[in-house]
């Protein structure tokens, strides 16, 4: 693309081909400050735990100038894989959370709350139970099983020729009701070894994650992302009702399944990473809202803050009081409900 076809369109605005980018001042800085605060918390993650790294050292071991061995095995093997873990599985979980939020006009409307984190969390329980799978079977399997479980919520919640927002979380949190129960008797299916490793792979962890697990996440987070950016201007279009969104020419139907697949898609990738974490996609999304003031939906910050959140919720299940390491599904788990319970509280909107 030569630089002539990049033309800057009228205030903070430039387009990229049939793309076009509006950045407001304040949307800017604080997807700035959520980059430094990511940075920042990588940094500490890499150079604090058992062993301890001075921010030179571990610097030095990233640039591959370093002449410890032990510095660089712990952090290019076990510490690296982590971090660049959680930041994928974060950032994937924040941008489906703001899709799903925009699309079903609902604060409530995230990935674990109506039903498809379930779905992919079936899908690996079947592999662990049934089959006896290892770590690749179970992460196919449930980026499979997620986007299936999308593809019937989005075909239950049809009425006529349309979804509806509110349609689609209710009929979603009924689907994932019916899912958990069927997660439960897989369960109680398996032996005790199965059952073990599966609740292990419930509760959610970056615990021993490698190279195996970072790879397979960037890319699907590289592919899933343009189809959404590119889809910005009609999910905000969809916010101001089916109708308006249709006058304006906006496919509707078609532009609601490719996001709710887009959607799902980052969900599962996620789940296929760390498991089940709960609530970064409830939270982060309305965490950048409230910071940018944005009226558009915050695809880039909910990503952003999605990813700092996650590392966030890493850095303090490693440092709780009496050498309590908590998985980081249940960490997120215990505070998105307090979180939950301040916006049902708070907000007149849900």
């Amino acid at each position: 693309m030569s630089p002539s076809s990049i033309r800057p369109l009228s205030g903070p605005a430039f387009r990229l081909g049939p793309v076009s980018f509006r950045w407001r001042l304040r949307t800017l800085l604080v997807c700035l400050l959520l980059v430094t605060a990511a940075l920042l918390l990588a940094a500490l993650l890499l150079g604090t735990g058992t062993l301890h790294f001075s921010p030179a050292q571990v610097l030095t071991s990233l640039t591959g100038g370093g002449d410890n061995a032990v510095a660089d095995r712990v952090i290019q093997r076990i510490r690296l894989p982590r971090v660049l873990t959680a930041l994928c599985v974060g950032a994937s979980l924040g941008m489906a959370g703001s899709i799903f939020q925009s699309i079903s006009r609902n604060a409530l409307g995230s990935p674990d709350v109506i039903g498809f984190t379930s779905g992919a969390a079936t899908g690996a329980i079947v592999q662990i139970i049934l089959f006896n799978a290892g770590p690749l079977e179970t992460a196919l399997a449930a980026v499979l099983s997620g986007l299936l479980t999308a593809i019937v919520v989005f075909v239950l919640s049809l009425r006529g020729r349309g979804t509806g927002g509110y349609r689609l979380v209710l009929v979603g949190i009924g689907v994932g009701a019916i899912l958990s129960g069927i997660n439960t008797i897989l369960l109680v299916m398996g032996n005790l070894d199965q059952a073990m490793s599966a609740q292990i792979w419930l509760a959610g962890s970056l615990n021993t994650r490698t190279w195996s697990h970072v790879i397979p996440a960037a890319l699907g987070f590289i592919l899933i992302v343009p189809v959404a950016i590119f889809h910005a201007r009609h999910i905000n279009l969809l916010e101001m009702g089916d109708d308006a969104a249709s006058q304006l020419g906006v496919h509707v139907e078609r532009t609601r399944l490719v996001l709710v697949i887009a959607a799902v898609g980052l969900t599962a990738i996620a789940t296929a990473a760390a498991g089940p974490v709960a609530f970064i996609a409830l939270a982060g999304p309305q965490l950048a809202r409230r910071l940018t003031h944005a009226s558009g939906v915050p695809l880039v910050s909910g990503a952003l803050m999605g990813a700092v959140l996650l590392l966030s919720a890493d850095a303090l299940s490693q440092r709780l009081p009496l050498d309590i390491h908590m998985p980081i599904g249940l960490t997120t788990g215990l505070l998105g409900g307090f979180y939950l319970l301040w916006l049902l509280t708070r907000s007149r909107r849900v």
